[in-house]
């Protein structure tokens, strides 16, 4: 058997065995505490399960089992960990000054064998400051996971919207049938009225129904023009993640796989009611009750505790729908553009401003205080909402209404409104 292979006495480590920080074994100590197993928390802290087992075994932190030389940075190491940590873990800046200032000649190769416990040891601050270090009320992370689910006699792919509170894990779980924006606005909206407040900036991903544009290189974001209502509307800050950093949304995205793998996995529902009747109470019974791998603590306790009172109040701030007021003025075909999609107004208001008030899913157009058209909301993009009333006293209109979902595709009977709006003047009757 090699020497490396021999059993290490008590105290010590294997000499090829990873070394880690006294901060590291304690928290493998922790996390043992709490009931994890071996092999979770190598995964966790990112070394092998035989290094866990050993300190494990040895009941703390222990050192190298020396090979009985020198080493070369004996007797320096305040020195180099000062300077390793000043030049942001640069290891051939510190051989440089090694030579310049020590007069000490080193290989780069040796001196990053000399700070690698050091790197290890920034690298960990890192990830303690990503994902342990949230403060109360600060940050509510966001994120949609996909699941087929039976309910009734089918198998449907079902969205599941999670949102975790930075500080208390607390999660908010809601089931839509797709991710379109308006799922996310539902879901935030959701998880703030379930939360009883607001926190300062909500943490999102990268969808193309949130984001317009994430450049990787000056990290500039531009957020769509609805999101940016919506959280003006609610006071809070977006934030998105790096685009392919999924590390940098961690809490969340470990809730998603948390919530496919617990509450949704291996079940089958009567109903969608009873698919949502499920997660109310799976996320009231399971999810605020366990005792968080991380925090010690179950989730609904810390929030009392601490986070329940850093959140901004919600009170008299009614949902974004509902608040929605815009003016829009009425194009040469009669209708105005609302979210991309096309809705008629009368054809004497041509050129026209108009108010429109969105009310859940009713969308109502008034000029001058008076309502003149009343139409249903499309979710989806480029449809087209034609109401024939719009175009009496038009000449060639007559045209039952219809709904469109494209833009090349016109209303019938939409070619007279092109006509010169003098042809219009000469009609003779029509009504609002």
């Amino acid at each position: 058997m090699d020497d490396w292979m021999q059993p290490a006495s008590r105290g010590e480590l294997p000499r090829r065995e990873a070394m880690q920080t006294p901060e590291e074994v304690a928290a493998m100590l922790r996390l043992k505490a709490l009931g994890w197993g071996v092999r979770r928390i190598a995964g966790e802290l990112g070394c092998s399960h035989m290094t866990v087992r050993r300190y494990l075994a040895e009941g703390g932190w222990v050192a190298y089992r020396g090979r009985g030389r020198q080493r070369t940075l004996s007797g320096l190491e305040d020195w180099v960990a000062e300077r390793f940590r000043r030049h942001a873990g640069n290891a051939d800046v510190v051989r440089q000054e090694l030579e310049r200032e020590k007069g000490i000649r080193l290989s780069l190769r040796t001196v990053e064998r000399g700070v690698r416990h050091l790197r290890r040891e920034m690298e960990a601050e890192a990830r303690a400051t990503i994902r342990f270090e949230t403060p109360p009320g600060r940050q509510l992370q966001i994120d949609f996971g996909e699941r087929r689910v039976t309910i009734g006699d089918e198998t449907v792919k079902v969205y599941l919207f999670v949102a975790t509170l930075g500080y208390s894990r607390r999660l908010y779980v809601r089931a839509f049938r797709n991710e379109r924006q308006e799922s996310w606005f539902a879901g935030v909206e959701g998880a703030f009225r379930h939360f009883g407040g607001i926190t300062e900036e909500v943490l999102l991903d990268n969808d193309r129904g949130l984001v317009a544009r994430h450049d990787r290189a000056t990290h500039e974001v531009e957020f769509n023009a609805r999101l940016r209502a919506f959280a003006k509307h609610w006071s809070f800050r977006p934030h998105a993640c790096a685009p392919y950093r999924a590390r940098t949304k961690g809490k969340d995205e470990r809730g998603v796989g948390y919530v496919k793998k617990n509450a949704i996995a291996g079940r089958r529902f009567e109903s969608w009611s009873a698919l949502e009747a499920h997660l109310e109470g799976w996320v009231r019974d399971v999810a605020d009750q366990r005792v968080h791998g991380t925090t010690g603590e179950a989730p609904i306790e810390r929030f009392r505790r601490a986070e329940a009172g850093a959140l901004r109040s919600i009170a008299g701030i009614p949902p974004f729908e509902r608040a929605r007021e815009l003016v829009r003025k009425v194009q040469a075909d009669c209708v105005i553009e609302v979210d991309s999609n096309a809705y008629s107004v009368p054809w004497r208001l041509i050129g026209e401003s108009v108010r429109v008030v969105i009310t859940g899913d009713q969308l109502r157009i008034s000029h001058a205080g008076r309502e003149v058209a009343v139409h249903h909301c499309q979710s989806g993009r480029f449809a087209r909402v034609v109401d024939p009333v719009h175009f009496d006293g038009v000449v060639g209109s007559g045209a039952k209404a219809r709904l469109t979902t494209h833009p090349a595709c016109e209303p019938v009977g939409a070619g007279e409104l092109l006509r010169p709006l003098l042809e219009y003047e000469r009609a003779v009757g029509g009504r609002w």
